[in-house]
């Protein structure tokens, strides 16, 4: 579960992000020079990346900690696999 301090830096992360995405889409409506659209699109693609590590760092520490100390050998099983799965999909 996400809790009330994770929930308001990824949203706070959010909204800064959402105003970035809004700026590029002005600099593609006004035709701005492509180099520097894609360095605002790079400069997304990093601030979405550490949302992404807010969340991870509270699954680990609030879903995948639970599961280890207190689960079913099943439970926990599952959970690193899920683990797993989300490092490869995500991890660079």
């Amino acid at each position: 579960m996400i809790d009330e301090h994770t929930k308001k830096e990824a949203v706070n992360r959010l909204k800064k992000i959402e105003g970035q995405i809004n700026g590029i889409k002005r600099m593609i409506e006004e035709e701005k020079y492509c180099v520097d659209i894609l360095h605002q699109i790079s400069a997304v693609a990093g601030a979405l990346e550490q949302v992404s590590k807010i969340v991870m760092k509270r699954h680990l520490e609030a879903c995948v900690t639970a599961a280890i100390k207190t689960g079913t050998t099943k439970e926990r099983d599952k959970k690193l696999d899920e683990l797993m799965n989300v490092f490869t999909r995500f991890g660079k």
